[in-house]
């Protein structure tokens, strides 16, 4: 299974630290940190930069925001290090946090190193060498979705995270806030004012009963795979965003990211895991097993559903205007444009089926 690890690469020269004040700091501040510091950084992911620390026998993982004009709300690497701090003893899929740092001097942003889960990540296709038959793939959708159900029924005021954030009316800020940041970060060549923004205001159910630890990006490449049993998740990443609120809102969220099969084949192309294998869960059944999990009531899941397209279309907007005005080099976002189109062609669909 050695080699269905993910690995880290060259560091894009765009994206290069100062590795000298790096292990500097790191040895200052971690305890038993010898040797001269190696840095590799991995492909993956659209948001945040992440980098593989090596000092001696040590395997770090550094994270950072990206450059440029970021979201108020996005890279918060202040969070991420103390959700992390306060899951240690109460989600056990929570990678041990090291060290945070806001000092921009070392480099040239806040950071913070966590351990690295050696671990299988998957990504829009299953790495080369990894193979699921039907059973398997239903087997891996049970634990991802079993995982994320852990983490909504988390008590998050024994986790010291009660300060997080406000669940009451939390569906309406969401609503709200990303209609908000999609006409902020727009572009001349995404839609101006899609529909969905007013069903979205018009059809917002109340806050649900029993409010949850709120990921707010819950999708196969934010999670770890045991290389010994790739069908058990050992690792959740990515709590930049975390917070408190109705975990709905959290599944409709994971939903956008799962294209099936039998979807459109315009959907395919924005595919970003491998749900479409036979055995894969429909977002049917996803609902379904998060039903039984947790005992939610998951009537008129249209909305949630689409709300995670359409705040989907808004993260790759983000991204996209980034890359339309010249503040990242970073070729795989010049496509993120016709991704925001599809998505809200995906919400007039659903909109136009619902009976909400």
């Amino acid at each position: 299974m050695s080699d269905l690890l993910d690995q880290a690469g060259d560091v894009r020269e765009a994206d290069a630290l100062d590795t000298e004040a790096l292990a500097a700091y790191l040895q200052q501040h971690i305890e038993g940190l010898s040797g001269e510091l190696a840095v590799r950084q991995f492909a993956g992911g659209a948001s945040n930069l992440t980098y593989q620390l090596t000092m001696g026998d040590r395997e770090m993982i550094l994270r950072r925001p990206p450059s440029g004009t970021k979201p108020k709300s996005g890279h918060d690497m202040a969070r991420e290090y103390k959700v992390l701090s306060h899951l240690q003893g109460h989600f056990a899929p929570a990678p041990k946090p090291l060290v945070f740092c806001d000092d921009h001097s070392v480099i040239g942003a806040e950071f913070y190193v966590m351990e690295k889960l050696s671990g299988i990540i998957v990504r829009r296709d299953l790495p080369k060498g990894m193979e699921l038959n039907a059973e398997d793939a239903g087997a891996l959708c049970r634990n991802l979705i079993g995982t994320l159900a852990t983490l909504h029924q988390v008590d998050y005021a024994k986790a010291g995270l009660a300060e997080l954030g406000r669940p009451e009316g939390y569906v309406a800020r969401q609503v709200s806030g990303w209609n908000g940041r999609y006409a902020k970060a727009r572009t001349g060549d995404v839609p101006e004012n899609p529909q969905v923004m007013a069903w979205l205001e018009a059809k917002q159910p109340a806050d649900g009963a029993n409010p949850g630890i709120i990921h707010n990006d819950y999708k196969l490449d934010n999670v770890v795979l045991d290389p010994n049993n790739p069908l058990e998740v050992i690792g959740v990443l990515d709590w930049e965003m975390t917070t408190l609120g109705d975990p709905l809102m959290d599944l409709g969220s994971t939903l956008a990211y799962w294209v099936e099969g039998g979807d459109p084949p315009y959907m395919q192309l924005a595919r970003m895991m491998p749900t479409h294998l036979p055995g894969m869960f429909t977002r049917d059944e996803v609902i379904a097993h998060y039903a039984e999990l947790t005992g939610r009531n998951m009537d008129h899941f249209d909305f949630y559903y689409t709300f995670g397209l359409f705040r989907l279309a808004v993260i790759a907007q983000q991204i996209y205007y980034r890359y339309y005005h010249g503040q990242t080099t970073n070729k795989r976002f010049a496509a993120f444009g016709q991704m925001v189109g599809l998505l809200i062609q995906r919400t007039d669909e659903i909109i136009s089926a619902s009976d909400l």
